[in-house]
């Protein structure tokens, strides 16, 4: 009975995506259809009977294949879980020079919106992307929009032929009714291997990706690296310096007081003690900053551990231990959930949170999820932005999930052939 069951629920969910195929897979067929019976309307005599309709279906080819190529991709990853890049070409910042003309990576432009127009084309019509586009769009007709056709063509056959009252057109509906239901649960299916085959960038185009993301990604590592650099010269000079040289003035002092004035020798080199001991915090700060000492010694569970106890949220924390990483991937990991866990106590309004730390088949799996306001977003140049950045040099990914009024989930997955 489970099965009986089943099977009309299969035969209508299979009804029902068959028909979007169908019309999807259709879409610049019609249009050629449409441009020949306008060419037919206009008769032969008319001039533009030929013009017309070859201007209609370059220009409705050219301008359907991207939407419908989306819609595709769209379907097959919501029906078969199956995700096929896109591979478009992205474009580039645009930045206005010193002369005050803009720089789109191809031309300068007197205005930013002509820079950006200019690019937007140009980045359109020289993609690789736009030839695979069209060729699904001529190839899905015949493949996955034939078979597709099937379900809707058999139930239009059955209403058509058992309305009538010949014996042939009743046998004719029935054999109609019979292709639609057992072909129902099936014919939607031949789009995901088709889609996979024809709309999946070539290696050269995955080789190209590859190389502009990790040129990015070498920019910005680099760009990181000498703001750390920056921060560190600023620390030292501003604190831990300065009190070493104030440190080396009061002991010079006291050295010159020691016979005529023991009490105020005796004074500076207190304050020269208490210097010293603040040198030594904010030494202890910086080197805490730049690699903690317990993310050393007892590795990312305890550090993330002692990172939560010294929150003033209530911050739970799980882990499946032991997690062995990478030192690089280790300290990525650790300082992405202090950014985020500070994220959480200066903007959220949280009362609590958590932290978990997992492992899968891929790697290694962080999640910081609050009972915030909710309603965080990711803005070009923000810190979840550059978060997203430095994990991506690890080909990690940040996942955010914010509704307002909360919560807020943070996921954080780096592969690590380690674990």
């Amino acid at each position: 009975m489970r099965q009986l069951g089943s099977w009309p629920a299969r035969a209508g969910l299979g009804f029902l995506r068959a028909c979007v195929v169908a019309v999807v897979s259709m879409l610049v067929p019609a249009v050629w259809a449409a441009a020949v019976a306008l060419g037919i309307w206009w008769g032969a005599g008319n001039p533009w009977s030929w013009v017309a309709p070859c201007v209609l279906v370059c220009v409705g080819t050219l301008t359907l294949s991207r939407p419908v190529c989306r819609l595709v991709r769209f379907l097959v990853a919501r029906w078969t879980g199956t995700v096929i890049p896109a591979g478009y070409r992205q474009a580039g910042p645009v930045t206005r020079m010193s002369t005050g003309y803009w720089w789109n990576g191809f031309s300068y432009e007197r205005t930013s919106r002509d820079a950006l127009l200019d690019q937007k084309w140009r980045v359109r019509w020289r993609d690789p992307a736009n030839w695979r586009d069209l060729r699904f769009t001529g190839i899905a007709p015949f493949t996955a929009g034939v078979v597709a056709v099937l379900p809707p063509a058999g139930v239009a056959a059955a209403v058509l032929g058992l309305g009538q009252s010949e014996p042939v057109a009743r046998v004719v509906g029935t054999l109609g009714l019979v292709v639609a239901v057992a072909t129902a649960p099936y014919a939607w299916r031949p789009l995901q291997p088709v889609a996979v085959r024809f709309l999946r960038p070539s290696p050269a185009m995955e080789l190209a990706d590859r190389v502009d993301e990790l040129t990015a990604q070498r920019a910005d590592t680099t760009v990181a690296q000498a703001a750390e650099i920056r921060r560190i010269e600023r620390d030292l000079h501003d604190g831990a310096q300065a009190r070493l040289v104030a440190l080396g003035l009061s002991l010079a002092t006291a050295e010159k007081l020691m016979r005529t004035d023991p009490d105020q020798a005796r004074a500076l080199l207190r304050e020269a003690r208490a210097g010293a001991a603040a040198s030594l915090a904010e030494m202890r700060e910086l080197v805490r900053g730049i690699s903690p000492p317990v993310l050393n010694e007892r590795g990312l569970v305890d550090a993330v551990r002692a990172l939560a106890l010294d929150s003033p949220l209530d911050v739970a924390v799980s882990a499946d231990s032991p997690l062995p990483l990478d030192p690089p991937i280790e300290s990525a990991v650790y300082f992405g959930l202090a950014e985020l866990l500070t994220n959480v106590i200066r903007h959220a309004q949280a009362s609590r949170a958590r932290i978990s730390l997992t492992r899968d088949d891929a790697g290694l799996v962080a999640e910081v999820e609050d009972d915030g306001r909710g309603g965080a977003d990711v803005r070009s140049g923000g810190g979840l932005d550059g978060l997203r950045r430095r994990l991506r040099v690890f080909d990690g990914t940040v996942e955010i999930t914010s509704p307002p009024g909360g919560p807020t989930r943070v996921r954080m997955a780096v592969p690590c052939a380690s674990l």
